[in-house]
């Protein structure tokens, strides 16, 4: 079996199935591989072991990553043509009880996410957009590993190079190439985030992209950029729109300037839509039918509602109300958009 011919026909049949993911996970004897499509993990395949270590070494030596190298964890990267397309590779290996797994990341490099297939309820997307119009502060977009937030920001982003505004982002990696101005992270090169922040106001953007506020030196800049008159957008790693509140407090934000410069925080999950043909599940030939498949929807801190929560967070005791995400989700299924195993997970309808 020769290894380069199953590596490409691996990344080649994720592209076309739109996985995100590749997983190539080590066993007793020998490996599977599965791919990540809307977020379920699907088998494809079963390795013999030596095809297994050949295979890993190859993307390895492709990544430019240290094929002599089994003890410790590596980052690489990579780009491959596929169907008059570029799609570039993030690789991540990890030592583990058998061998090496390797995780692939695939992001397409010339697909961008249409304004009207950004959010389920086009309210939203229509919120999203006038919240572009402020001139300064600070949108925070909340959510876990692969809810959609780095995809919600590249779409308003180009909606603001529409509208010929200075746009620079800062990210770890850059994951698609745009018009703007992109800086990528590079900690070796003594790019971290707060470093590459610092220069970038000094280029006079009008918004601001940071890729994810991670500790409490890139918060503090992030403030201060919307303190001086730059619209950022930024991610953070909380389970709802609260959370962000509280997270940069941890991060010993004055609430103060919270207060100042907070225009919206947002919480964000991908759903599956109804499938017209089989119901519940897809198999993977019918999701490659499917147009749209998975869609956002978000939950909002804005406006009174930010200021309640922003009294609670001070100490007073505030009532206050909005659409949850469970509840986001309830009204889909209401709807007849999402099926009703979209709660799953949510502690509601189970038991």
């Amino acid at each position: 079996m020769e290894v380069e011919k199953v590596a490409d026909r691996l990344v080649r049949e994720a592209a076309v199935l739109q996985a995100s993911d590749i997983h190539i996970v080590p066993k007793k004897d020998g490996a599977i591989v599965q791919f990540r499509i809307d977020g379920a993990l699907v088998t494809r395949e079963k390795l013999p072991k030596d095809v297994h270590e050949r295979l890993v070494a190859h993307f390895k030596f492709l990544a430019d990553m240290d094929i002599g190298e089994r003890r410790r964890p590596q980052n690489g990267a990579m780009e491959i043509e596929v169907d008059g397309g570029v799609v570039s590779l993030r690789l991540s290996t990890l030592p583990t009880f058998y061998d090496e797994s390797l995780v692939i990341r695939l992001l397409p490099q010339d697909s961008f996410l249409p304004l009207s297939q950004l959010s389920l309820f086009p309210s939203a997307t229509k919120k999203l957009v006038s919240l572009l119009h402020h001139s300064h502060g600070l949108i925070i977009f909340t959510g876990p590993t692969g809810s959609g937030k780095t995809t919600t920001l590249y779409t308003l982003l180009r909606i603001c190079q529409e509208w010929n505004r200075h746009v620079i982002t800062l990210e770890d990696p850059v994951e698609k190439r745009t018009e703007c101005l992109q800086v990528q992270v590079n900690e070796k090169a003594g790019i971290t985030y707060a470093t590459g922040l610092k220069a970038i106001l000094r280029h006079d953007p009008d918004i601001i992209m940071v890729g994810e506020i991670r500790d409490a030196e890139t918060a503090k800049i992030s403030v201060r950029a919307a303190l001086t008159g730059h619209l950022v957008l930024t991610t953070m790693h909380t389970k709802n729109a609260v959370g962000a509140i509280y997270r940069l407090l941890e991060f010993d934000i004055p609430l103060q300037e919270i207060e100042q410069t907070l225009l919206a925080v947002t919480a964000q999950r991908l759903v599956e839509l109804v499938c017209p043909l089989c119901g519940e599940k897809c198999s993977p030939f019918c999701r490659r039918q499917r147009v749209v498949r998975r869609v956002a929807i978000y939950e909002w801190l804005d406006g009174e509602v930010l200021a309640s929560a922003l009294k609670e967070a001070r100490g007073e005791r505030v009532i206050y109300q909005y659409p949850t995400l469970p509840q986001m989700i309830a009204k889909g299924i209401a709807l007849g958009f999402l099926p009703p195993s979209s709660l799953k997970g949510w502690g509601i309808g189970e038991t």
